[in-house]
């Protein structure tokens, strides 16, 4: 993650009120666009508060209200464009057997999988597209998916505060953390997936 470095300190060295703005877009893009580190730029925004160089409310609210934007903005993509927009064109991120697997998940956990949604850095954006294809209520959605980014960035906000000005030592442990929770859970997703499509065919066999 060396290549965060420069953005890092040119985000530090901003005037406070941009330096919000920018977590918020970041929580956001973070979710539309996985790739981008967004817990790893959350978790810095919380050392900056650590060493009093913004307010703990103000980059909680930030984050929190970003996250919740970017999920929201998936979902009604999936909303709109529906499962069949996907299915036909059978993208390479996003395969026809993927939408069979997500929808049997979301046929057993539903809203559980929006409540959980932030603790998957891995699919959340998935966890977005799908619910909208499964036309789950908006304001329950909502609901949900607003206390999953609060517990989350909560959580990841309170470490960057507590270890204060250690940040290199901070996002060393960050980075090797969520690599190794990104894995586990694809690897059990990947697991569980191929058992629900194995039992789903059997029970389609006349």
């Amino acid at each position: 993650m060396n290549h965060l470095d420069p953005f890092l300190q040119w985000l530090s060295d901003l005037p406070a009120g941009l330096i919000y703005t920018l977590l918020g877009v970041c929580a956001f893009v973070e979710n539309v666009f996985p790739p981008i580190p967004g817990d790893t730029i959350t978790a810095f925004g919380a050392f900056l508060v650590g060493t009093g160089r913004l307010n703990f409310a103000g980059v909680y609210a930030a984050t929190t209200i970003g996250s919740l934007a970017g999920f929201l903005a998936l979902f009604q993509a999936g909303s709109i464009l529906g499962r069949h927009f996907f299915i036909k064109r059978d993208f390479w991120f996003l395969k026809v057997r993927d939408i069979v697997r997500a929808e049997l998940w979301f046929q057993r956990y539903g809203y559980g999988l929006i409540l959980m949604n932030r603790f998957f850095p891995g699919i959340r954006s998935a966890i977005a597209l799908f619910g909208g294809f499964s036309c789950l209520r908006l304001p329950v959605v909502v609901l949900f998916s607003l206390v999953s980014a609060a517990l989350w960035n909560l959580i990841w906000i309170s470490m960057g505060y507590a270890l204060g000005k250690n940040w290199e030592h901070v996002r060393e442990g960050i980075d090797r953390l969520l690599y190794r929770y990104n894995a586990g859970l694809m690897i059990l997703f990947g697991l569980a997936g191929v058992i629900l499509l194995i039992r789903h065919l059997r029970r389609r066999r006349p």
